[in-house]
């Protein structure tokens, strides 16, 4: 078996020119993949846990964390065998021309956010990428969190009641305790973000691998 995740010199290399933008959350997904994901997960397939275009085997499984922009992964048809993890299902379709697409829903390490709970002080913030706000007006008094390392992020996101955040940090919003809002207008509904441990979901992702290679029927 064999990985390529973030340790990767390539996307080492294409991080450290990243800037602010190499506090992802591919970057930090990734890693909970390698740690708390894949050892839980019996199968003979490589992984490939980010994207670095070249840099993929056959017959692997192939976390897909980009859904805006899903041609970022066309270079995934050089390669045969594919099972591409989406973590939202209407990615599924924009990418099954390349491989198996199944939808794993987002997970976080919820143990390990939770030590980040602290009392509310402020209100409302935006947290995330900076590209993931461009357009949007957020309400006169909006605290913008960005650009931050996980650890500070995760600090400071604790300290308010509610945040604008999609995807797996909402999931962190809500185990710290925050309330979440919408304000991206492919998720208008903040609940679809569910907790879910790494744990759990290795469990859900393990059964949707053992249906496709035929070690049961679905």
């Amino acid at each position: 078996m064999l990985i390529v995740d973030h340790n990767c010199r390539a996307y080492r290399e294409k991080r450290s020119l990243a800037g602010n933008n190499k506090w992802n959350g591919a970057y930090y997904y990734s890693k909970e993949i390698v740690d708390n994901i894949i050892p839980m997960i019996e199968t003979d397939r490589n992984w490939i846990t980010i994207n670095v275009p070249g840099h993929a085997y056959d017959h692997s499984i192939v976390f897909i964390h980009n859904n805006l922009f899903p041609d970022l992964y066309s270079w995934l048809s050089s390669y045969e065998d594919l099972i591409l993890v989406c973590g939202i299902p209407e990615t599924c379709g924009k990418v099954s021309h390349l491989g198996m697409p199944i939808c794993l829903p987002l997970s976080v390490d919820v143990e390990y956010v939770k030590q980040f709970r602290c009392e509310k002080i402020y209100d409302t913030a935006f947290v995330g990428r900076c590209p993931k706000r461009k357009g949007i007006t957020f309400p006169d008094g909006t605290h913008i969190i960005e650009g931050l390392p996980r650890v500070e992020l995760l600090k400071m996101m604790a300290k308010f009641r509610k945040v604008y955040a999609v995807g797996r940090t909402a999931i962190e919003a809500k185990v710290l305790g925050c309330e979440v809002l919408p304000y991206d207008p492919r998720f208008p509904k903040p609940e679809r973000w569910k907790i879910l441990d790494n744990k759990d979901a290795a469990g859900i992702l393990q059964t949707q691998i053992d249906q496709i290679d035929g070690r049961y029927p679905a």
